[in-house]
């Protein structure tokens, strides 16, 4: 007998996408009781620093936040983003990511006093195993939810591809032949199980998910092979987890948010030097068994003060920074969605990290962001690289000399130093191309021979304008030059064959660890 035909689950766990950004409610401030703090938060191990300082979740005299700085934290664990919430006052500190700040915009009066953690590996796209790259999932559909970090992921490599991102009114809309298309789920959850459902049916119409651990290999295993990871953040450190407090409870109270932020540094110090030491812990509160909680701790990077100086102030050279991070999803999340975005210094307050400097608690630290490499972890440019893109740099005629006045140059070179910037280990091969516009020309003139002859000079000037490129990365940016290759390609490939200028390029091909 034939076997019943699997169920389809999608009405259960798709939702109607939202078309403007959520509204909040007016502000106010945040009134602590009884000398108690309360914050919200989720099941997330970067917040093991939070934890260790206070001891748990519940409001302790054994917290250091009460010992060093007279007042108690009380946690409250949510799975819900209740900005609403916090932004009412109905609570004084949560924690999300950088790239929410965006969204939310002007309307949310909050300040950013401290970056917690990056997440190293939480989140990630599960795709067919046919598809290589982003730029291979032009014209399909992926699940994914709305407004969080899930979102701003794909959108983030979306748009280092060149891929714009529709989202898709329903299941049945025709998807957009050039562009990303999103299929609006619950949350991201969700999106990995519509993504199992749909490779059980004959007919999916799925390409992938967006997900995070530890739903993205719960995709891959269940799939029976017919899907991989494409990719994660665990070398892409755009996901960074920062402390968000209710503006007018930190107006009204500067001491204590010196207390939160310092606290929750001296925690991450306590669990980066001896992580085994606050695993019970750990596994108490979010309900974890010693291994689960040592395999979760291992997805984040807890942030020391060095590190948090430099995510806000841009200095850091292997990772994210602020203003990166909400400049970025300014733009992934586009005018239609952004109408009138706000200014990331409305959010960042750095005064509370500044006023730590001199603090001997902190005075050895350094900044201790590296690649995370597996045996098999490679970002060689021998196979594929996660994206590619293509991008026009403006050459004096007939030369490699590159014209430094233009500003769209000026542009892409800080585009690419971001690629590396933003992947500890990550490499970049720089592929020079001209146009073929004189091929005709040349071959009336000396025939075969000539076009021979000048298809190795094309080879040499677009090589040597690939390496004008990379000098230029590296004399500007103080990149590792053996972070970037070159190659020159001449008129072998051409990108269009009608518009030459199309042809006068350099791609760019990334190359991630663990790709």
């Amino acid at each position: 007998p034939q076997a019943a035909p699997v169920k389809d689950k999608s009405d259960e766990l798709l939702m109607s996408p939202q078309s403007e950004m959520p509204k909040l409610p007016p502000a106010m401030p945040y009134v602590p009781k009884d000398n108690i703090v309360d914050m919200d938060l989720s099941e997330w191990p970067g917040y093991a620093g939070i934890i260790a300082a206070n001891n748990g979740f519940e409001p302790t005299d054994n917290s250091i936040f009460f010992k060093k700085f007279g007042f108690k934290l009380r946690i409250r664990k949510s799975e819900e983003d209740n900005w609403a919430g916090l932004n009412a006052g109905q609570f004084a500190v949560a924690a999300t990511t950088a790239d929410v700040l965006p969204v939310y915009g002007k309307q949310f009066k909050v300040i950013t006093p401290l970056q917690i953690d990056f997440s190293r590996g939480a989140d990630g796209v599960v795709v067919r195993s046919n598809i290589k790259r982003i730029n291979d999932l032009k014209g399909k559909i992926l699940a994914s939810a709305q407004f969080n970090e899930s979102d701003f992921f794909i959108r983030f490599l979306g748009q280092e591809a060149n891929l714009p991102v529709h989202v898709l009114a329903s299941a049945t809309e025709q998807p957009d032949a050039n562009a990303i298309n999103l299929l609006t789920c619950k949350d991201a959850f969700s999106a990995g199980d519509l993504f199992v459902n749909d490779l059980q049916q004959p007919a999916g119409k799925l390409a992938g998910c967006v997900t995070w651990a530890p739903k993205t290999t719960e995709v891959a295993e269940k799939s029976g092979g017919k899907a991989v990871v494409l990719t994660t953040n665990r070398n892409l450190l755009i996901v960074a987890d920062i402390l968000i407090v209710n503006k007018g409870f930190a107006d009204q109270n500067p001491k204590m948010v010196a207390g939160l932020v310092e606290g929750i540094l001296e925690g991450n110090r306590l669990v980066s030097e001896n992580p085994d030491q606050y695993l019970d812990l750990l596994g108490k509160v979010y309900k974890w068994d010693k291994a689960q909680a040592k395999a979760e701790l291992a997805k984040v990077h807890l942030s020391n003060l060095p590190e948090n100086l430099a995510f806000f102030s841009g200095a850091i050279d292997m990772a994210g920074s602020f203003d990166g991070i909400f400049q970025s999803a300014i733009l992934a999340y586009g005018n239609n969605l952004i109408k009138d975005p706000a200014d990331s210094k409305k959010f960042a307050d750095t005064s509370f990290l500044e006023a730590l400097k001199t603090n001997p608690t902190f005075a050895a630290q350094k900044i201790e962001i590296a690649p995370i490499r597996t045996s098999n972890a490679s970002s060689s440019v021998e196979g594929d690289p996660l994206l590619t893109k293509d991008i026009r740099f403006l050459f004096e005629p007939n030369s490699s000399t590159l014209d430094q006045k233009n500003a769209d140059n000026m542009t892409n070179l800080e585009g690419i130093k971001k690629l590396i910037q933003v992947s500890p280990g990550s490499t970049i091969l720089l592929r020079g191309h001209v146009d073929n516009a004189q091929v005709e020309y040349f071959r009336k003139q000396g025939g075969e021979a000539l076009v021979n002859q000048q298809a190795l000079k094309a080879m040499e000037l677009s090589r040597n304008r690939a390496d004008e490129v990379k000098r230029l990365i590296i004399e500007k940016y103080k990149v590792d030059g053996k972070r970037i290759e070159t190659v020159g390609r001449g008129w072998n490939e051409p990108a269009s064959s009608s518009n030459p200028e199309m042809n006068r390029r350099v791609e760019v091909q990334w190359f991630t660890l663990e790709n």
